[in-house]
Order: C-alpha cells, then sequence, then structure tokens
C-alpha cells in the first residue's frame, strides 16, 4: 500500500470514529491533518490527500443515501 493510501485511510477512519475530529476536518482539513497526525507536507500533496478523503467522504454518504432510498422503495 503506498504512504499517501494509509495516510487517507487513517484520516477517514480517525473522521469515522470521532465525530470532534471530524467537525475540525470539515473546517480547516489543512490544519486538522497537521495537528492530528504531525503530517507537514507540501501543499500539493496535503491539498490531494484532502481532495482524496473529501471524496471517499461523498462517495460514501451517497452512497448510504442510495441504499436508505433503495430499502425505502424495496418495503412498497
Amino acid at each position: 500500500m503506498s504512504e499517501m493510501k494509509e495516510k487517507i485511510d487513517k484520516i477517514i477512519k480517525k473522521i469515522g470514529k470521532d465525530e470532534k475530529f471530524k467537525k475540525k476536518f470539515l473546517k480547516d482539513p489543512v490544519k486538522a491533518i497537521e495537528k492530528e497526525f504531525g503530517i507537514d507536507l507540501p501543499d500539493k500533496e496535503i491539498n490531494q490527500i484532502i481532495d482524496a478523503v473529501k471524496a471517499k467522504l461523498t462517495f460514501d454518504n451517497a452512497k448510504g443515501l442510495f441504499d436508505k432510498a433503495k430499502e425505502f422503495l424495496d418495503k412498497k
């Protein structure tokens, strides 16, 4: 597993388990990641990580909404 993928996975897991960190991430992702994980990366790299995390969160949210809609429709 690549180093960047490992970092992304750690951040996503932390967001899923820690509501306080999730709020910090959504407010200021760079600051949240740098403080929580001690990561000080070049802007290009940190922005790639943030974009990947946001994409994963968006996908998971959309999938959850789709699953709920499917459950609702299946009951009818």
